[in-house]
């Protein structure tokens, strides 16, 4: 965490959750930045929710940085849609590399992880990226849905985390989009024109790593077509933290 970090107590947390569930989104996103500055980030995929959240930023004139984890596996459509994305938006968007290259990955574990173990996978170039980012945040800001599976319906709009139990370090974890369906989400993309990503037209409802991203279809749940044969909606990201009492 940086050293100008501003670490709310579990009460004040509660209290300000409150007040934030009760705001429009573009408040929320004030909140953060006139709070924290450059100490509060967006972390997305350029999922809708982020989208929007990255639109009402810039519409605002809030200079909240913004981040996404290239794994190196990403669709070619993520990757030219990041550089639609910096001249529609006018602001650059940093790309969070893992350590360790897809070269040396194959040697020391095999080719193709993800094919055999898609958990060991996503810690190596998702998880542990995301950590070492965090370590300059005081709050991470989210895309995430309460509608898009059980696993997200509990998200709180502002949650606590222990971030290293050892240096008894926290993190705020800020959830804007809680509450959006996705029919708002994409109401709001179309109506303001923002590029997103042509799999979506596809079936793609959920665009994580290609080689682990499956069409869905209408029918299927926002995280269907993820891991498909295995027993996995997650790729951790949003699992990894240790609530804070």
């Amino acid at each position: 965490m940086s050293s100008s970090a501003i670490l709310l107590s579990p009460d004040a947390v509660a209290q300000q959750a409150k007040k934030l569930a009760q705001a429009p989104l573009t408040e929320v996103l004030r909140w953060a930045f006139e709070t924290f500055g450059s100490g509060a980030a967006i972390g997305t995929s350029f999922q809708g929710a982020g989208l929007v959240m990255i639109h009402h930023a810039v519409t605002a004139g809030l200079a909240l940085p913004v981040f996404t984890l290239d794994t190196g596996l990403l669709f070619e459509e993520s990757v030219q849609l990041k550089a639609r994305l910096e001249v529609f938006f006018g602001i650059p968007l940093e790309s969070v590399h893992p350590e360790i290259s897809l070269e040396q990955q194959a040697a020391e574990f095999g080719p193709e992880l993800w094919t055999k173990r898609p958990d060991t996978c996503c810690q190596l170039r998702k998880v542990e990226p995301l950590k070492e980012r965090l370590k300059t945040l005081s709050v991470w800001i989210t895309g995430v849905r309460q509608e898009q599976s059980s696993t997200r319906s509990g998200a709180g709009i502002l949650e606590r985390y222990l971030f290293d139990p050892l240096l008894e370090q926290y993190i705020l974890k800020l959830n804007p989009m809680t509450a959006w369906g996705r029919d708002a989400v994409w109401e709001y993309i179309h109506k303001h024109g923002i590029p997103y990503n042509p799999l979506n037209d596809r079936g793609y409802r959920s665009i994580g790593c290609q080689p682990c991203t499956r069409p869905a279809g209408e029918d299927g749940s926002e995280r269907a077509g993820r891991w498909t044969g295995f027993d996995k909606t997650e790729c951790g990201i949003h699992t990894f933290l240790n609530a804070a009492k």
